[in-house]
């Protein structure tokens, strides 16, 4: 290129100003395609995507290989060559290669379960695969190649990334790191005391406990509303089961009385009846049925008797 400028430097000097220009001109579009034509025109693009909590769905679809990691771990720092290298093939047999950031993307650590690193998982339209092998771009290669993951159990559909539990966990995640980024925020900006931040989030989760449940109270009565306070008639049948229950309750005690006094006569007439059996009538015999007498005029008749029997005697 150098001995190519010395050149036609040399040239443009046996010709006129015009030409000098015009022949410039040649030049300067002749390097520009030369620059242009010797940038590798098949260079590859870089094959390694980031999967965020705001694209995540995409691997729902097609086939991938995702690694979590985190920038502090020895063994993703490691990993991460290799999984370069592994990227690079990703276009040539039609798998997505991917990599998940944990600690920029706690949704995704709960949606996924990630309790070590780095995790390697494995997604062909929507069913995942962990993936347990070795850490190489040769198993990586032979794993998607011949197709290895179908010897795997995929994780179950309630342990899915977009199952209802895991949307729940993935909430979580997130709130943690929110309530972290907040304490540090606080004790690194603002200088407050650790404990002051701990008494912070303490009322903080105090009044919005009270808060969602005074909310859930208001929804519960307004879906069930009180049969006390929906409508009159409500008052209504109250007072006519009261005056039921008092009439009912003036009935057994009306019966009650009855009973008492149904044997209270019994008694009477038990007792009366022994009475007379054991007086007898006038004659010394028993008093014919069906005679009846009071016990006054039985009692006058008994003493009339013993006044007569005592006359006779004295005659």
């Amino acid at each position: 290129m150098a001995c190519l400028l010395t050149s036609s430097s040399s040239r443009l000097t046996m010709f006129s100003p015009a030409q000098r220009i015009k022949h410039r001109s040649w030049i300067c579009c002749l390097l520009l395609i030369i620059c242009l034509t010797s940038s590798p025109a098949s260079a590859k693009r870089d094959g390694l995507r980031e999967v965020t909590d705001g694209n995540w769905e995409d691997i729902l679809t097609g086939e991938w290989m995702i690694e979590f990691y985190a920038p502090w771990c020895p063994a993703c720092q490691q990993l991460q060559p290799v999984w370069k290298e592994f990227s690079d093939w990703g276009e040539d047999m039609g798998v997505n290669i991917a990599k998940v950031d944990v600690t920029e993307q706690p949704g995704l650590s709960g949606r996924f379960i990630i309790t070590s690193l780095p995790t390697i998982y494995h997604c062909k339209d929507g069913v995942f695969r962990k993936y347990q092998g070795a850490r190489t771009k040769d198993d990586f290669l032979s794993f998607v190649d011949e197709q290895k993951w179908k010897a795997i159990e995929p994780v179950s559909s309630w342990l899915g990334p977009s199952s209802f539990l895991m949307n729940s966990m993935s909430a979580l995640f997130k709130l943690s790191m929110f309530i972290r980024r907040c304490h540090n925020y606080m004790t690194e900006q603002l200088g407050i005391p650790v404990w002051g931040s701990y008494v912070i989030f303490g009322l903080a989760t105090l009044f919005s406990g009270l808060a969602l449940g005074l909310l859930l109270v208001f929804i519960a009565d307004f879906v069930f509303p009180s049969r006390r306070f929906s409508s009159q008639e409500y008052y209504q049948k109250k007072q006519t089961m009261d005056q039921a229950r008092l009439i009912q309750r003036q009935e057994d005690e009306h019966e009650a009385d009855g009973e008492e006094d149904d044997d209270e006569e019994e008694e009477e007439d038990e007792d009366s009846d022994v009475w007379r059996r054991r007086r007898g009538s006038p004659e010394g015999r028993p008093e014919p049925k069906g005679q009846g007498f009071s016990d006054e005029a039985l009692r006058k008749r008994v003493v009339g008797n013993r006044e007569e029997e005592d006359e006779e005697e004295d005659t």
